[in-house]
């Protein structure tokens, strides 16, 4: 094997050692990094490692000197660890806006930021691929949208439309639109790009995984205050928080009377910025700003008398046309 002597590429080698097969339980020492460079081709004597890992070390590499369980040297931090790689794993795994092969290729590459020893704890990550979008151009669908936003300009799409068709088939329905981009957002176990569609004045959420063939085109992106109430920046994290399940509907202030045996759950769902007002031992009132929809109708119903609207009264009957097309329903 040719033998390459660069001190460059002995420093980043030597990283590399450190990291993958080093932690506190397994230190190694000069002479064994000097094996391990010899393996990849760079030679080094043992006296200059120690200079090497002092040059790292005062570069900034938490790599510790210790006698316990053996003489020798580890890398005591990295850029991930353990509990932060299953937590991102984890994610990786969860999210359905990912495909098979794509989540697989980034579980490999977090698991290759530990050691050899850290990344058999890893190799229990499991996922069902029935549960993962078959769309392989997300990250390529992604990374459009962000120009896009950035330049402000619209984009062209496919969207996917599942439709159900004579007996049992499913089929997909594909629209091409022109959406002027303002933000993206993972909700309810999706993707979201929130947007605007020129033909209609409001804002609309379309799911990235059902998004094929996007292109930036040279039209300018309509300005989000023509469609929203914001003017200078589109605060998405303010807009998400009012919606429920990406439902798109008009901004209210509603007043709920409410169990005290949900507490948690309401704070869980609307966060604490909410108004609260305790009414009895057994009761209090929520006031907070929302999204109006038949998904926020969904959700009061899910509770039956643990919540009764206040107001706005067309919510109300929202609530009390949801229940009467029900109750029709099973008395028919």
């Amino acid at each position: 094997m040719a033998i390459r002597t660069g001190q460059k590429l002995k420093l980043l080698y030597i990283v590399d050692i450190l990291n993958k097969y080093t932690d506190e339980e397994h230190p190694i020492n000069a002479s064994e990094i000097c094996d391990r460079l010899y393996e990849l081709g760079v030679s080094a004597e043992r006296k200059s490692i120690y200079d090497d890992i002092e040059q790292l070390t005062f570069y900034g590499y938490d790599i510790i000197k210790t006698r316990t369980p053996r003489s020798g040297f580890f890398m005591a931090s990295r850029q991930f660890e353990l509990p932060e790689i299953f937590l991102l794993c984890d994610a990786v795994k969860a999210a359905k806006f990912i495909s098979a092969k794509k989540s697989r290729e980034l579980i490999k590459k977090l698991e290759n930021m530990l050691s050899v020893y850290d990344t058999e704890f890893t190799g229990n990550v499991y996922f069902d691929s029935a549960d993962k979008t078959k769309n392989e151009e997300l990250f390529y669908t992604i990374d459009k949208i962000n120009r896009a936003i950035k330049e402000k300009k619209k984009i062209h799409c496919k969207y996917i439309i599942r439709e159900l068709k004579s007996g049992k088939d499913i089929a997909d329905r594909v629209k091409e639109r022109n959406i002027s981009p303002y933000a993206l957002t993972w909700q309810d176990d999706h993707y979201y790009l929130i947007g605007n569609y020129d033909k209609y004045d409001n804002l609309i959420h379309l799911r990235i995984d059902r998004m094929k063939s996007v292109e930036i085109t040279d039209i300018p992106s309509r300005h989000f205050s023509e469609v929203c109430d914001y003017t200078d920046n589109f605060n998405v994290a303010d807009y998400v928080k009012k919606l429920f399940g990406m439902y798109g509907g008009t901004a209210d202030e509603i007043e709920l009377k409410c169990s005290k045996s949900i507490l948690e759950y309401l704070i869980d769902k609307f966060s604490e910025n909410v108004s609260i007002t305790n009414v009895n031992d057994d009761t209090f009132n929520l006031t907070v700003t929302a999204i109006v929809s038949e998904a926020l109708v969904t959700f009061i119903m899910n509770y039956g008398n643990k919540i009764e609207v206040i107001k706005p009264d067309y919510l109300k009957d929202m609530i009390i046309k949801r229940a009467d097309e029900i109750l029709n329903m099973y008395n028919s």
